[in-house]
């Protein structure tokens, strides 16, 4: 297993952690995404601590607690051998404090995920969305508190854009508090809108990226070709609540995902991994799994490279005019480069 560096701290991560989205499934729109017990789920966990993958990521949000609790009974007696992400932010009950990242909120909802999942301390805490009513410094004060009093280890935030994550960084900076270390967003060859801002912002400001959703939300599997669209959750409706991804734009990219899955051996899905892996920023891929088969095939996503030539064509093949200012930059490139291709 690789690890790399996490953002602007001394924490090295595994390259892949598995997301636990699929444990629970305790709604309708989780069990969309799978139902993992305990039992399952603690195979899964042996499955990845044997591999290397020592990285685990959930939210309190996630079938409303019950990912955490199922996590925490299958880390029992490993906990010391695993790090644990997960998220607050998004509403947790009926009360007008019952979400939001105030400081009334966000000490309750940690020491609450504390409890479910069966620890004294979370590893990375992240903030799951943007809280516009929320003073950027009543959360990070509040963040800062549950660093220093070890209850949290490094912070992170998901699905800002660019000027909210700007002026949470420059918050920190001037008032010396915990800063963001760490971005989780969506990312994929389906989905390369983050390359446009926050790619340039994470290499500027030493802001590490965790991927989620890495296989398009589930488009990239390798089940759905043009004229074939007959299993998997995309299938069964689960497209709900995902980025929009045109019919010509996905098969475009899938064609070129079939061709080299055919030179390498690999599954689609696993091409489609290890193209993330090849991009600036990313420290880390939350891969999701139903049953320890989707696992052990994600797991073969490292472990091997994509060669410059093979990576070119997946670039031209997801590549999309970007909008308003980014298409206007391009041509300044000798005194604006970009991290990446467009």
């Amino acid at each position: 297993m690789e690890y790399r560096q996490f953002g602007r701290s001394g924490l090295k991560v595994p390259v892949l952690s598995l997301g636990t989205g699929t444990f629970g499934g305790s709604n309708e729109f989780f069990q969309r995404w799978g139902q993992t017990d305990v039992a399952e789920a603690s195979r899964m966990v042996d499955l990845c601590l044997d591999a290397g993958v020592t990285f685990f990521d959930t939210a309190d949000i996630y079938s409303q607690g019950a990912s955490e609790e199922i996590l925490g009974q299958a880390l029992k007696g490993k906990r010391d051998r695993a790090l644990i992400s997960t998220k607050a932010t998004f509403p947790m009950g009926e009360g007008p404090n019952d979400k939001g990242s105030s400081r009334y909120h966000l000490v309750r909802a940690c020491e609450a995920s504390l409890r479910r999942l069966g620890t004294d301390h979370i590893d990375v805490y992240f903030m799951h969305g943007f809280d516009a009513l929320t003073p950027v410094d009543e959360t990070l004060r509040a963040l800062d508190d549950l660093v220093r009093a070890g209850k949290i280890g490094y912070i992170g935030a998901s699905n800002f854009s660019g000027w909210q994550l700007m002026k949470a960084l420059a918050t920190s900076e001037r008032y010396g508090l915990a800063r963001y270390v760490a971005y989780q967003g969506y990312y994929s060859l389906v989905g390369r809108h983050y390359e446009w801002e926050l790619m340039p912002l994470g290499l500027d400001q030493g802001v590490a990226l965790m991927v989620w959703s890495p296989l398009g939300w589930g488009r990239l599997t390798g089940k759905i070709r043009r004229g074939a669209n007959t299993s998997g959750r995309i299938a069964s409706g689960g497209a709900e609540g995902g980025p929009p991804v045109a019919d010509e734009a996905l098969f475009r990219v899938v064609d070129v995902l079939d061709e080299l899955a055919a030179e390498t051996g690999r599954s689609v899905a696993q091409v489609a991994l290890n193209w993330l892996l090849s991009r600036p920023t990313v420290a880390n891929i939350v891969v999701g799994a139903r049953n320890e088969e989707q696992l052990k095939q994600n797991l073969g996503a490292v472990g091997w490279t994509l060669d410059p030539a093979q990576i070119a064509r997946l670039d031209a093949a997801s590549q999309e005019t970007p909008i308003y200012p980014y298409w206007h930059q391009k041509g300044f490139d000798e005194r604006n480069p970009k991290p990446t291709t467009w």
